[in-house]
């Protein structure tokens, strides 16, 4: 059984992430959506809400039978091996992100040779989605329930 690893902020969690947790699943025997505890930059949610959110999305969504969420910190490829986790997914929305990830995968190559970084790429209706473009259009009081799942957007709702 591959356990595969899909590691982010997920701050919030919207529609793009599920499209990729939906595709790992379709690829991978289970999935561990890793929630990272203090990523270098402003977050809406704390850490145990980011958890949860994800947890109420994987529900909603109905694939949390294969498909769990945990929090953790440090080096993912460290949580990766704690986990038996073989295999790192990582959503591409466009040229920007490929470099990025690009970099991180060598480097979590170098780390850790015996964890495969497999990137899977957005779907037209979500390669635009990044969780900071919802975070500012939360923020303005703009309407994101089409770009996030249902309980996101309750939650996004709650924090005016």
């Amino acid at each position: 059984m591959t356990v595969a690893l899909y590691p982010g902020t997920f701050d919030p969690f919207h529609n793009g992430h599920l499209d990729i947790a939906r595709r790992a699943l379709a690829l991978f025997n289970q999935l561990i959506i890793a929630v990272y505890d203090q990523p270098e930059k402003q977050l809406l949610f704390s850490h145990e809400e980011r958890i949860a959110l994800a947890r109420e999305v994987l529900t909603e969504a109905g694939i949390d039978g294969r498909a769990s969420v945990m929090g953790y910190s440090g080096l993912t490829v460290n949580f990766a091996r704690q986990v038996g986790a073989r295999v790192l997914i990582r959503g591409l929305r466009n040229s920007v992100d490929f470099n990025f990830e690009l970099q991180q995968a060598q480097t979590n190559h170098w780390l850790a040779e015996d964890i495969e970084v497999i990137c899977l790429f957005a779907n037209a209706p979500n390669h635009f989605l990044s969780a900071t473009l919802i975070r500012q259009i939360a923020k303005l009081g703009g309407d994101v329930t089409a770009l996030v799942p249902a309980c996101v957007a309750r939650a996004l709702r709650q924090l005016k």
